[in-house]
């Protein structure tokens, strides 16, 4: 296997993941802290003003200018919701040193920059920059503003936000205005400060340099020697975590101007069984998991009810959505045809070939996983949080072993939590 991590200090942890497939590498660092009102507005501040500059390049155009003259390397960060948590991400991407015109450690380089812009920030007076803060306050406020426009993705959110009411998983990741306009700068620095020394660090490296020479570079980056062993603060979700109490379903109605109606179905799995997650994957999949699925076909080919139709399977929080855009005077017919899907699943009512599609499917889409570096290494942060490690070929054999009856059984344990309908 080409990945393996190990700890560098208590609640610290390097992930490498070896590979000669690209010409690149790729150096992350992932902050997690569990997920609350109180911090996740801060959160995605916080990120915003840490990619602005760093003690040692204290301005976003002289951080270009670096990475320019690493022949191109780029910078990306941003905020996640993973199961309970809020994840802070940081992205450096340079050439494999075997693709540069002439010797260079670029890879020790990136890092430095990396840890500099994470570990080491623009402090002015025992505070973050005013102007900075300022002005991603602003930014930001934009973002949470704009999270009306894309009426798909909203009704998705809101279906979250309702099904997970005054629970965590149900807050905005951008977070909210009424409390980003408190924000100081700083009450952004001291609470930098709470969260460099308590939360859960993972640092990851993919691409071609040995295991020996990465080791070294991370011991001797300054910027990390400088962290403290710590016992993290943060939530482990995975299939065996979440059960929820059978109820009769929420329904949601929300207006707004609009053309095209937005139903999102949020349903429960109240099965908590280690290794679950492949039975509800293939559930999952053969529900609406493509163009061979109940969903698209039924709902939309058949009787042209949704424009789109089809379901995601959330494994951090053991739950199914349903998303199909329709015609506003189809709800109802849309909503009994989807219920109809459900209870063919129950009864046993369809075949060997829909499973077969649904395993191909996902194996295709397991396999496509090492295609690209990001999402390897989010793979793998994702068994890191879930406490549940599973190789890539270890999920595709557990896949393949699913059979017709282990989908039937799951089937009994999905129910309908919340009905969501943006309409005009």
């Amino acid at each position: 296997m080409n990945y393996q991590k190990q700890e560098i200090k208590q609640g610290i942890t390097l992930h490498e993941i070896y590979t000669q497939k690209y010409k690149t590498n790729l150096s992350a660092i992932f902050l997690a802290t569990p997920l609350k009102k109180e911090n996740v507005t801060l959160n995605a501040l916080l990120t915003a003003v840490l990619r602005r500059g760093s003690k040692n390049i204290p301005s976003q155009d002289l951080i270009s200018q670096k990475l320019e003259m690493m022949y191109g390397a780029s910078f990306d960060c941003g905020v996640e919701k993973t199961g309970d948590n809020h994840i802070i991400k940081f992205y450096l991407e340079t050439l494999s040193e075997e693709f540069l015109p002439s010797s260079e450690d670029i890879l020790k380089e990136a890092i430095e920059i990396l840890t500099d812009i994470v570990f080491n920030p623009l402090i002015e007076e025992n505070s973050f920059k005013k102007e900075y803060v300022e002005g991603e306050k602003q930014n930001l406020k934009q973002i949470i503003q704009a999270k009306i426009d894309n009426k798909a993705k909203y009704a998705y959110d809101r279906c979250i936000e309702e099904m997970f009411k005054n629970k965590p998983y149900g807050l905005y990741k951008y977070g909210y205005i009424e409390d980003l306009e408190k924000i100081t700068p700083e009450q952004l620095y001291n609470y930098y400060k709470d969260l460099i020394n308590n939360c859960k660090i993972d640092i990851f490296y993919s691409g071609t340099v040995n295991k020996d020479k990465l080791k070294e570079i991370i011991e001797k980056n300054e910027n990390i020697q400088k962290l403290d062993s710590r016992k993290p603060e943060y939530v482990i979700n995975n299939e065996t975590t979440e059960l929820v109490e059978q109820k009769e379903p929420k329904i949601v109605n929300e207006s707004m101007q609009i053309l095209q109606g937005k139903l999102v179905l949020g349903l429960n799995i109240n099965e908590t069984a280690e290794n679950s997650r492949f039975m509800a994957s293939v559930y999952n999949a053969i529900l609406g998991g493509g163009a061979n699925s109940k969903l698209f076909q039924n709902v939309r080919e058949k009787q042209s009810l949704a424009y789109t139709a089809s379901s995601r399977y959330i494994r951090a929080k053991n739950c199914i959505f349903i998303n199909c855009g329709i015609e506003i005077q189809n709800y109802e017919k849309a909503l009994n045809t989807i219920k109809e899907q459900l209870e063919d699943i129950k009864n046993e009512n369809f075949t060997q070939q829909d499973i077969d599609n649904s395993k191909e499917l996902i194996l295709a889409s397991v396999e496509a996983i090492t295609e690209e570096q990001d999402t390897e290494i989010t793979y793998y942060y994702g068994q890191e949080l879930a406490d549940r490690f599973v190789s890539l070929e270890e999920y595709m054999n557990k896949i393949k072993t699913v059979t017709k009856e282990q989908v039937v059984n799951l089937a009994q344990t999905v129910n309908i939590n919340t009905i969501y309908f943006l309409k005009d």
